[in-house]
């Protein structure tokens, strides 16, 4: 059972980025969603929201919040929101992502996503370049950083 949605994520990073002056296009604002998901899944064992994502060029992206900013293009994300409540385990958590993804920006955070078994399982032996709507499982994401948070503690 998700807990929430990827566009109250998303306006979380909205948020963020007016709070503190930060740029935060389309592109950025798809890798934290996606980032926020895949770590969720690996330390809670449960879905931040059901919304899947999708391997494109670009890194994943969740085709429905992709629309609803595509008219910023490269440029900044502008748009008021209030700041989403969520429960204080899910606050604490996106607190703790923020301080490790939030400063990068959209081009390190695409090439991350590049270099991680997810995405690259997903697209399997498509051209980097070429379009594809395959779906990052949820699973995939699971599994995958699980075994970079074990690492980590090692």
């Amino acid at each position: 059972m998700p807990i929430t949605t990827s566009k109250a994520i998303a306006d979380y990073f909205i948020w963020l980025a007016n709070e503190t002056g930060s740029f935060l296009s389309n592109l950025k604002l798809q890798k934290l969603v996606y980032y926020a998901q895949a770590w969720y899944l690996a330390l809670y064992d449960q879905s931040l929201f059901a919304e899947d994502f999708e391997a494109w060029v670009h890194g994943p992206v969740i085709p429905d919040l992709y629309q609803e900013y595509k008219k910023f293009g490269w440029k900044p994300i502008v748009k008021d929101v209030e700041e989403p409540k969520f429960a204080d385990q899910v606050h604490e958590f996106l607190a703790e992502l923020v301080a490790v993804y939030f400063s990068c920006d959209a081009f390190e955070l695409e090439q991350m996503t590049h270099r991680e078994d997810p995405w690259i399982q997903a697209r399997g032996n498509i051209p980097q370049d070429a379009p594809s709507n395959a779906i990052i499982s949820k699973e995939a994401m699971k599994e995958y950083y699980q075994e970079r948070a074990e690492a980590e503690e090692d």
